[in-house]
């Protein structure tokens, strides 16, 4: 998603504030590339960065799934560049950070200096050990070729990086909602959009290291079908002179040419794991956890918080661990819903808004929310180019929390949007319906066919959650009317 100017000048201006040019080895060629960090800034730079994306998005709670997927990672980093006879003393021995994080978005990417995530949302999506470990070997890639430094000294330069998703060069694995809730520093590192050929080079490296490690680096290939199966599906698609990377369909023709090539220099690819893998991700937690809210029919829902409002028709929700996003479809009006931590009351949450430098306040009442005592305000504030944003502010007292509404938009469309925005906040209230209440998440069941069928026959009647049998088929990497050998495993998410 594309996220308008006047949102980031809202928040924070989007700077390298560590980045100096120079010239540095490259861990992976061994010869000088520009950089605009030095290899212990991005050491730092991205331990800082990991507590933030945990804070963000959690991490899944799986600790056996975590290990594993660590003992892969840390498989794949000792055949990398980090571990090599010729490494540098300065990379040698890095250590490195594998995390799954708790989304339901099929998401991997990197930080600088040996931060690596996966999502829940990811692994659902993967069919074998193989496919999982090119993934890795893939962000690994990313952190030794040093292409965020690569892509900050480029900005010093003068050229402005492109705001996109860090997922394998895919821009739909992170929402534009997440940039509200990190420093500017880590949304800029993870929003940060890598070339081409930055993709390329780690595919080429992920092919490389799953290679030397004996897996069927060909499987990769089929993990890059699914992405282009889910882009097409989303309604994605990017012509790839357009886009600032690899397409899905291109990659996923590259990676079994790169495996061929290995193979050819004498390394024997035959490990795929594929039982080993799926046993690891039965029961894995499947799509968005109601239970941590979900939008229905106009109303977002909160289960384990027991609160509900509405959602005006045309916005789009980004529910993030720490706020929910409402984006109305022109991305000119923008709704944030969080908790306010350190406030007592409402009043108390609306003033320390209203007292922030830049802030103008219009006018503030006491206000009554479906019987909970709220606190009203409507402010300004301008963009550093100018523009004029006029901001309404509700918070709300309710079972032990402060929650605030903050909804802006430019000034000359408030009007447009001013009933909109008073009735998410109005319509907040306590969720009584036991139906709702009482929810639980979608998991993957793994299920043998017990009879030889088209695949689409094999699926229950009815799917939890709005989840579609073409979602079900991509999660399983078949079409739905392949044939399924009878005791075939299938991956079936249950509720």
């Amino acid at each position: 998603m594309k996220l308008t100017k006047s949102i980031y000048l809202l928040i924070a201006a989007i700077i390298l504030n560590a980045a100096c040019v120079s010239l540095q080895v490259s861990p992976v060629s061994g010869n000088k590339r520009v950089y605009g960090y030095s290899w212990e800034q991005e050491k730092q730079i991205g331990k800082e960065a990991d507590s933030e994306i945990i804070a963000q998005y959690g991490l899944y709670d799986d600790e056996e799934l975590a290990e594993y997927v660590n003992q892969l990672g840390q498989e794949l980093l000792e055949v990398s560049h980090f571990n090599r006879e010729d490494t540098p003393s300065e990379y040698r021995g890095t250590e490195f950070t594998f995390r799954v994080l708790n989304s339901p978005v099929v998401n991997a990417f990197a930080l600088p200096g040996g931060y690596v995530y996966v999502t829940r949302g990811l692994l659902g999506h993967l069919d074998n050990e193989a496919q999982l470990m090119v993934v890795l070997g893939h962000e690994i890639g990313h952190v030794a070729a040093r292409h965020a430094s690569q892509r900050a000294a480029e900005q010093q330069f003068g050229q402005l990086a492109i705001i996109g998703g860090a997922v394998l060069g895919q821009s739909f694995g992170l929402d534009g909602g997440s940039i509200l809730q990190l420093s500017s520093q880590t949304a800029q590192l993870l929003f940060l959009s890598y070339s081409r050929d930055d993709e390329r080079e780690s595919d080429r490296l992920g092919v490389e290291y799953s290679a030397m490690e004996g897996y069927e680096a060909a499987e990769g290939g089929e993990f890059f079908t699914s992405l282009k199966r889910i882009s097409e599906k989303a309604g994605y698609n990017i012509p790839s002179h357009l886009s600032s990377h690899p397409d899905p369909g291109e990659r996923e023709e590259n990676i079994p040419r790169l495996a061929a090539e290995w193979e050819e220099k004498g390394y024997e690819q035959s490990i795929v794991n594929k039982e080993k893998f799926l046993e690891m991700i039965d029961g894995l937690m499947y799509g968005e956890n109601p239970r941590e809210g979900f939008e229905k029919d106009g109303v977002f829902y909160h289960p384990d918080l027991a609160f509900r409002f509405s959602v005006p028709n045309g916005f789009e929700v980004y529910n993030q661990p720490t706020a929910v996003i409402l984006v109305n479809e022109a991305q000119d009006a923008i709704v944030q819903f969080s908790i306010s931590s350190g406030s007592e009351t409402p009043e108390s949450a609306v003033k320390a808004f209203l007292d922030q430098e830049g802030i103008t306040t219009v006018e503030q009442e006491v206000m009554n929310v479906n019987g909970y005592p709220g606190y009203n305000a409507e402010a300004t504030a301008q963009t550093e180019d100018g523009t004029s944003l006029t901001i309404d502010l509700t918070a709300v007292d309710y079972d032990g929390n402060i929650y605030q509404f903050l909804s802006y938009t430019t000034t000359s469309q408030f009007t447009e949007y001013e009933d909109k925005f008073k009735s998410v906040a109005n319509g907040f209230q306590e969720l009584n319906d036991p139906d709702i209440l009482n929810v639980q998440p979608v998991k993957l069941d793994l299920v043998r066919a017990e009879r030889t069928a088209v695949f689409s026959e094999l699926l229950p009647s009815v799917l939890p959650m709005n989840i579609e049998p073409l979602d079900v088929a991509i999660i399983n990497q078949v079409q739905l009317d392949d044939i399924i050998q009878r005791g075939t495993v299938l991956k079936i998410p249950v509720q």
